[in-house]
């Protein structure tokens, strides 16, 4: 497994992400953050945990992850949180990537949910992916 393919993996996200319109209209904007800036206004997403795992055979090289994305939303009730998360899951699922040094084998959506947070407020969509990763050959 190589050690940089989660962050690899993240930059292409994030790079398939901000550059659809149809998202960033949704959002307002380019609001797809790492770390979320003070003020930032509603909706964002965030891009959460990434947990690598090796995936490697006797032949091969590789990694499994889990990939979680954060939805945030103000807006009255979950509809526009899944507005959002449709519009991911159909950038993401089953979909290719361009990796630096790395090949993505697969990237599938694994769960989604929107729960309401304990500030009465903010609704919160939780998306995990699944994605296999190798060297570029």
């Amino acid at each position: 497994m190589t050690g940089d393919a989660p962050w690899v993996l993240q930059e292409a996200l994030y790079q398939t992400l901000s550059a659809d319109s149809a998202l960033t209209t949704l959002l307002g904007g380019v609001r797809i953050y790492d770390h979320v800036p003070q003020g930032s206004q509603y909706p964002y997403v965030t891009i959460g945990e990434n947990i690598a795992r090796d995936w490697s055979t006797a032949s091969s090289s590789g990694a499994e992850h889990q990939l979680t994305l954060h939805i945030w939303s103000r807006a009255a009730g979950r509809k526009q949180a899944h507005d959002i998360m449709t519009v991911l899951s159909n950038l993401l699922h089953d979909k290719s990537l361009t990796l630096n040094a790395h090949a993505l084998v697969n990237l599938r959506l694994q769960f989604s949910e929107v729960r309401r947070d304990p500030d009465g407020k903010t609704f919160h969509g939780i998306m995990r992916f699944r994605a296999v990763t190798e060297p570029a050959a």
